[in-house]
């Protein structure tokens, strides 16, 4: 069980979220009682015959619009309906169930208004399993993720869809199935609590971190493997060289790399005369993945930040009983650095792709072209670097800032927009790319390796080529290496790789401790 307090959410949480299948959810006590103090605000105002935006007004540009009392939950219904314009593929199943987690560590907090019962349904939709459908496609990131979260709502109502056990069912058939009422009376402003939020966007960025923080150790993993396979230096990696040029990321990757490169008998076969310089793309592996390890830490950092913060509108202050129009569903912060996540996960894959490239060029490895048992009758690895080469063209297309643009919406009222959730699903795409990258590195230095031999690496990295030649053969003749690349992402994304070499080396370190 993970117990949701509005407060203290982590990145390993999100992990835990979507990966354990079984994980329940349930609110604490604390959080309990802000909700039902902050329903009481908007209760009063509503007895007091106050205005209050989106409860007993229209919304954007029909604000000035009052709704009567008999109209109020229409107003709410009516208001998820007419959102519910998202289009495109289906969000996958664990950016949907981050939505919805997040949407409901948010309400907890106190400061949304709505009923304690909105809150027991979302948590019945999550512990029973079911998957809201929702459209990928439809927000513009201000007011909020609007169009995605219409979708989730529309489901809370028991319209709309639910995926129940793999399977898109109407959402009343799918609540039905699992003990859950099929239809729920929605109260004033929650619909409006539902729909205003950035819970789209950070959910996607979040995931898209999850695996960026997985491909930084992976990406030391693959520098090391090549540096041996390439008969590199070690030296650029010494923590003196680090130490000079003290930005905290270069001397983790300085490390990391190290403590796999420990006992290297290839290292050792070239200590003496030497090539003074290496190519940039493992010599400057510190500075490079370093940078990125910064700059994903500091994202890190920002969409923690907003998992646990209040996104709707309007406020509700129980402190001094205020209901105040704000702009927290605005999702400029999170835009901004799922654009700088977009940057430094592609900057991992560039780098990479001329490692790759170090590795199959006989001018570069002195080892046989594309790494072929019989260059000619073979080609080796020789269009795994032209794969490689067109992901990273195709990160390069999707680096383009998404959140430097803006088109308002709403009749002008809301006339400045985020568009964090593109910013957010480039981020994911991007790094998608960068693992299979990153696969193709490994594959490709594991295959050098094999052609030291008998020299060997230290125990980390033969540990490391162990565990992948359970899965991947070497290639000794020319065969399908799609499926080979697929192999090595599935041990990758598994930890296999990781956790064999970290059996000897130690912890790797990803982005930095929060």
């Amino acid at each position: 069980m993970l117990t949701l307090s509005g407060s203290g959410l982590t990145l390993d949480d999100v992990r835990r979220a979507v990966r354990e299948p079984r994980l329940t959810l349930s609110v604490s006590d604390d959080a309990w009682q802000r909700v039902a103090v902050a329903r009481g605000v908007i209760d009063d105002a509503l007895a007091d015959g106050r205005a209050v935006y989106g409860v007993n007004t229209g919304f954007g540009r029909l604000q000035d619009r009052t709704i009567a009392p008999e109209d109020r939950v229409r107003l709410q219904e009516n208001l998820i309906r007419s959102h519910c314009c998202g289009v495109g593929r289906h969000l996958p199943d664990d950016a949907a169930r981050l939505m919805l987690l997040l949407r409901i560590q948010s309400l907890i907090r106190g400061n949304s208004g709505v009923s304690r019962g909105l809150v027991e349904r979302l948590l019945a939709i999550w512990n029973a399993g079911l998957v809201p459908v929702v459209p990928e496609k439809g927000s513009v990131g201000a007011s909020g993720d609007l169009a995605p979260l219409a979708h989730i709502a529309l489901a809370v109502l028991g319209e709309g869809e639910l995926r129940h056990h793999g399977v898109v069912q109407p959402a009343a058939q799918a609540l039905t199935a699992c003990g859950i009422a099929p239809s729920y009376e929605i109260r004033e402003k929650e619909g409006l609590a539902l729909l205003n939020g950035t819970q789209l966007s950070t959910a996607v960025g979040l995931l898209a971190l999850a695996r960026a923080d997985d491909l930084l150790r992976h990406a030391d993993l693959a520098v090391a493997l090549t540096i041996d396979a390439l008969l590199y230096s070690a030296k650029p990696f010494r923590p003196e060289v680090q130490a000079v040029r003290p930005h905290p990321g270069q001397a983790v990757t300085g490390d990391n790399v190290q403590r796999l490169l420990t006992g290297s008998e290839l290292l050792q076969s070239h200590a003496g005369p030497h090539k003074v310089q290496d190519a940039y793309s493992a010599r400057c592996a510190p500075q490079v993945h370093g940078a990125c390890r910064d700059a994903l830490s500091h994202v890190r950092d920002v969409l923690v930040r907003e998992a646990n913060s209040t996104t709707d509108n309007p406020l509700v202050f129980p402190d001094t009983g205020d209901v105040i129009s704000g702009g927290n569903f605005h999702a400029e912060p999170v835009a901004l650095v799922c654009d700088y996540m977009t940057c430094a996960s592609g900057e991992l894959g560039s780098i990479s792709e001329r490692r790759i490239e170090s590795l199959v060029n006989p001018d570069l490895s002195h080892l046989p072209p594309f790494l072929a048992a019989i260059p000619g009758l073979q080609s080796g690895y020789m269009m795994a670097q032209v794969t490689a080469a067109a992901l990273v063209c195709e990160n390069r297309t999707l680096g383009q800032p998404a959140s430097m643009d803006s088109i308002p919406t709403s009749a002008n009222q809301e006339d400045h927009v985020s568009m964090a959730p593109i910013s957010a699903r480039k981020a994911r795409q991007v790094g998608e790319n960068v693992e299979t990258i990153l696969a193709i590195e490994i594959l490709a230095a594991c295959n050098a390796l094999d052609l030291r031999r008998p020299l060997r690496t230290g125990t980390a990295l033969e540990a490391t080529h162990a565990a992948l030649r359970e899965s991947v053969a070497p290639l000794d003749d020319d065969r399908v290496l799609s499926t080979d690349f697929e192999a090595a992402r599935a041990l990758m994304r598994s930890g296999a790789l990781l956790a064999a070499a970290e059996a000897h080396a130690g912890p790797l370190v990803g982005l930095h401790p929060a």
